[in-house]
């Protein structure tokens, strides 16, 4: 049996970390939904503007937009909404079966509103009504701006992805806000089922810490974080507060591992992923760790459910320098910053594109 057939029976969702219109084209995502056990995917501007780069698939899409008047932000989100709805609709099996478990796509609104709560909230709004697509979440980043509009689209019914988050305490912010967004919802007596994840980027943390650290702890930093995380995910999962959302028919927000490719090409190609193996939670990985994991016939342990060792293993980064709150915030906003630099060049392969296309005319 496939480890990626493994971790699926473990009670952990597989997600594909990448869309472009050849995988839907060629039937490769559909394979991997009937092989490999992926049910939902996400995506990001750097995603979209590699394929739309180096690739031809969207020439005839781009043109028909140029033709409509359309430029810029609006030529991007119909391109985005063409692939993500039609991989949502791969996926809606999925969602039925699991009643909303399971089966969803994401969609980012723009990075530029990182730090703007109302435009976040309207942009969400927005594409979420375009979609027209019950299992398509809109991602939101968990700053402090973004949690309110986080609280507000849980409450307007909008199903989130909440991105950017890198601790513990980031992590419980945006629990929470969804939370307000859900008790809101009961007390005006609309139905609280609106689905969400909080999406925790791991290998980062390794990644800034590598070569300031000894070589004892290299590549423990993000799976110690993770492991502080997921204790704290079971207990708000237990807690009166969330059971209280339970039992008025709310389903809870699942936790999401994010950044999972190994960055160290010392390191195993899956070490992110039989670390992270946990029920309850999704896995989101780029293809190529995605493949990496079919060829494994094992997975090993799952994740303590109270944190193992990782309190021990942080007060040895704290001994050697590591402030991991500074870090955790320093992570987030260079991660703000990292989306709208992407987003600037998704913005700026477009417009290359679309001129090369006129010319071509």
């Amino acid at each position: 049996m496939k480890a990626t057939q493994l971790l699926h029976n473990l009670g952990q969702s597989l997600w594909l970390d990448n869309i472009t219109r050849d995988l839907l084209n060629s039937g490769t995502l559909k394979r991997y939904i009937d092989e490999l056990s992926v049910t939902g995917l996400t995506s990001n501007p750097t995603i979209f503007d590699h394929t739309i780069k180096n690739s031809a698939a969207y020439d005839t899409a781009i043109r028909e937009d140029l033709a409509k008047g359309k430029t810029g932000e609006g030529l991007f989100f119909d391109l985005a909404l063409d692939d993500l709805t039609r991989a949502a609709d791969l996926f809606r099996p999925v969602y039925n079966r699991t009643n909303g478990v399971d089966g969803w796509v994401s969609l980012e609104v723009s990075p530029l509103l990182a730090h703007e709560t109302a435009s976040t909230i309207a942009a969400a709004k927005e594409l979420s009504s375009r979609a027209g697509r019950p299992n398509l979440f809109i991602k939101i980043p968990g700053t402090k701006e973004g949690l309110p509009a986080i609280e507000e689209a849980i409450f307007a019914g909008v199903p989130v992805n909440v991105t950017l988050l890198f601790s513990r305490e980031q992590y419980v912010a945006a629990a929470e806000a969804y939370l307000r967004g859900i008790e809101r919802r009961i007390a005006a007596g609309l139905n609280p089922q609106v689905g969400s994840v909080a999406s925790m980027f791991i290998s980062r943390w390794d990644a800034t810490v590598a070569g300031k650290v000894p070589e004892a702890l290299n590549n423990r930093l993000g799976i110690a974080i993770a492991g502080r995380i997921y204790k704290a995910y079971l207990d708000l999962l237990g807690n009166p507060r969330s059971q209280r959302a339970y039992n008025a028919g709310a389903q809870p927000q699942r936790l999401l591992w994010a950044s999972t490719g190994t960055k160290d090409p010392k390191a195993s190609d899956v070490l992110y992923i039989k670390a992270l193996a946990s029920p309850f939670t999704v896995n989101t990985m780029p293809e190529g760790t995605l493949k990496a994991l079919a060829d494994h016939g094992e997975l090993g342990p799952i994740m303590a459910a109270d944190g193992g060792d990782c309190e021990k293993v942080l007060a040895e980064f704290a001994k050697v320098g590591i402030n991991v709150n500074s870090l955790a915030a320093q992570l987030q906003d260079e991660g703000a910053k990292s989306f709208v630099k992407s987003w600037n060049e998704l913005l700026a392969v477009i417009a290359s594109k679309s001129d090369a296309l006129k010319q071509a005319a």
